[in-house]
C-alpha cells in the first residue's frame, strides 16, 4: 500500500480522541486486510470509526468507503460514531450528512470529496457495483462468508483499497480463518486478539462480576475474545434430537405453542404430544388477523382441540381474545424478561437431556436453523440476553418453547415467573404438564 498522506496522531488529537495501546496498534497498521477480534466494550467501534475518518480526509480527487454489517441496525453503530465526530469536529468539511440514508460526504484535505455509506449485508444486491478505497465490516463473525468473498473483497481490487474486519468471535468460521491469516500466514493480513480487560478504561471488578453471571464458555468468548466452537449457542443436541417426522392426529391429548407475527415476522403454531414429540408445525406470514385466527383454529382442532399457550403481550392480546371468543382452548403467557428466560431454560434442559423429539432437519429446516442459531449475547451496556442473531427469526423457537412449557418434567409455580397456572381437572392446582 502507498504510504499514508495524513498524520493520524495529529488528526486524532484535533478530534480529541486518545486511543489506548490496543487501538494504536490497529491505527499503525498498513496491512491491506486488518482483522480485529476483541471482547465486548473493548472500543472496536470507536477505533473503526476513527480509522474511517482518517481515510476519508486523506488527499485524493474522490474517495468511497463503506461500513457494512449483517443488518442496518448494526451498520449504524460505526456509521453513527463517524457521523457524530464529523458533525462535532469536522462540521466545516461536511458537504452532505443524511443519517437516515447512512450517507456522509466530506471534503478532504486536498479539497476532493469522499463519501462514506452504511450498508447492510442482508441485501447483497446493494453491495454490487462501485470500487472502494476502504471497507469496514462490523460484527464480521456474524456475516455469511459469501458476503466477504463474493461482494466485498472484490470491490477493493481496482482502487487497491483496504479492509478492517471487526467482531467479537463467534466459533471458528470465516472470520476465524481471516484472523489466522493475520498471524503470519498471509503477508496481506494483520490481526489482533484483544480481551475486554485490555481496555484500560474498563472496570476490572465489573468484568469479574460478569464472569460469575455467564456460562464459562460464553464469558471466554464475549469478554475473553476466544474462538470457541458453539460457545454462544443456547441449545445443544438440536440435530441429535431432530430424528422425528410429522404425525397424523391420534386419540391422545395434544398441546401447542403459538408465536404471533410482528412486523416482518412469522406466525408459528407448534403442536406436541405427551411424549414430547413435535407432530405438526404451521408457519405463515402476511395474513390478516382474521385469516390467521381461522388457520390457527383449524390446526388446533385437527389435533383434538389442542391446548395452546400464546404470548398475549402487546399485539398478541387482541388475537388471543379473538381465539378465545372463537372457542379455541387457548391460555395466555405474558412475556417478561423473567418469564421468557424460564421458557428458554426449560427448552434448553429438554434438549440437553434429549427428552424432546424434533422433526428431521429436511422436514423442518426453518425450526432447526433457528434453534442452532439462537445464542447468548452481551449488549453494549453489558446485559446478557438470549435471542436470534440480528437479521434472523426466532418465531419457531418461541412457539416450540411455549409448547414444551406444557410438558416440562418439573412444573414451576406461577409465582416464580409471574404467569398464570393452567389448572387441569386431573391435576388440581398444578401448572400444565403430564
Amino acid at each position: 500500500m502507498a504510504e499514508p498522506r495524513i498524520n493520524k496522531a495529529a488528526l486524532f488529537a484535533d478530534l480529541r480522541y486518545a486511543p489506548h495501546p490496543g487501538q494504536r496498534a490497529v491505527h499503525a497498521s498498513r496491512a491491506p486486510r486488518r482483522v480485529l477480534a476483541c471482547g465486548v466494550r473493548w472500543g472496536k467501534t470507536r477505533c473503526a470509526a476513527m480509522e474511517a475518518l482518517a481515510a476519508t480526509l486523506e488527499p485524493r480527487d474522490r474517495g468511497v468507503g463503506w461500513v457494512v454489517a449483517p443488518t442496518y441496525d448494526l451498520a449504524d453503530k460505526v456509521f453513527r460514531e463517524i457521523a457524530i465526530v464529523a458533525g462535532e469536529r469536522l462540521r466545516h468539511r461536511v458537504v452532505t450528512l443524511r443519517e437516515h440514508d447512512k450517507l456522509l460526504v466530506l471534503r478532504n484535505l486536498s479539497g476532493g470529496l469522499c463519501e462514506v455509506r452504511g450498508k447492510s449485508a442482508d441485501n447483497p444486491v446493494s453491495l454490487l457495483g462501485e470500487g472502494l478505497d476502504f471497507v469496514i465490516v462490523d460484527e464480521a463473525a456474524r456475516m455469511k462468508p459469501s458476503i466477504w468473498q463474493s461482494h466485498l473483497s472484490q470491490r477493493l481490487l481496482d482502487r487497491k483499497g483496504w479492509a478492517l474486519l471487526i467482531s467479537t468471535p463467534r466459533g471458528k468460521g470465516w472470520f476465524h480463518e481471516a484472523f489466522r491469516k493475520g498471524q503470519g500466514l498471509d503477508a496481506a493480513y494483520e490481526s489482533w486478539n484483544r480481551p475486554s480487560w485490555t481496555n484500560p478504561h474498563l472496570d476490572a471488578a465489573a468484568i469479574d462480576q460478569e464472569r460469575g453471571r455467564l456460562p464459562e464458555a460464553v464469558f471466554r468468548q464475549e469478554y475473553g475474545a476466544e474462538f470457541i466452537e458453539g460457545a454462544g449457542s443456547v441449545f445443544r443436541n438440536v440435530r441429535e434430537c431432530a430424528t422425528g417426522t410429522w404425525k397424523e392426529p391420534e386419540e391422545v391429548p395434544y398441546v401447542a405453542g403459538l408465536d404471533l407475527a410482528r412486523v416482518g415476522d412469522y406466525t408459528v403454531l407448534v403442536v406436541m404430544n405427551k411424549q414430547r414429540e413435535v407432530v405438526f408445525v404451521d408457519r405463515f406470514s402476511r395474513l390478516d388477523w382474521s385469516l390467521q385466527v381461522g388457520r390457527i383454529l383449524a390446526g388446533a382442532d385437527r389435533y383434538r382441540h389442542a391446548e395452546i399457550l400464546v404470548d398475549s403481550t402487546g399485539a398478541g392480546e387482541p388475537v388471543f381474545e379473538s381465539l378465545r371468543e372463537a372457542g379455541c382452548n387457548v391460555h395466555p403467557y405474558p412475556f417478561t424478561v423473567k418469564s421468557k428466560a424460564a421458557l428458554v431454560n426449560n427448552l434448553s434442559l429438554l434438549l440437553e437431556k434429549r427428552e424432546i423429539v424434533l422433526p428431521r432437519a429436511d422436514l423442518w429446516p426453518e425450526g432447526i436453523e433457528e434453534l442452532d442459531a439462537f445464542e447468548y449475547s452481551v449488549t453494549d451496556n453489558g446485559s446478557v440476553r438470549t435471542s436470534a442473531p440480528s437479521g434472523m427469526h426466532d418465531d419457531c423457537v418461541v412457539a416450540l418453547a411455549l409448547a414444551a412449557w406444557q410438558v416440562r418434567p418439573t412444573p414451576w409455580l406461577s409465582t416464580e415467573i409471574g404467569v398464570p397456572i393452567i389448572v387441569r381437572s386431573d391435576e388440581p392446582g398444578r401448572s400444565p404438564g403430564w
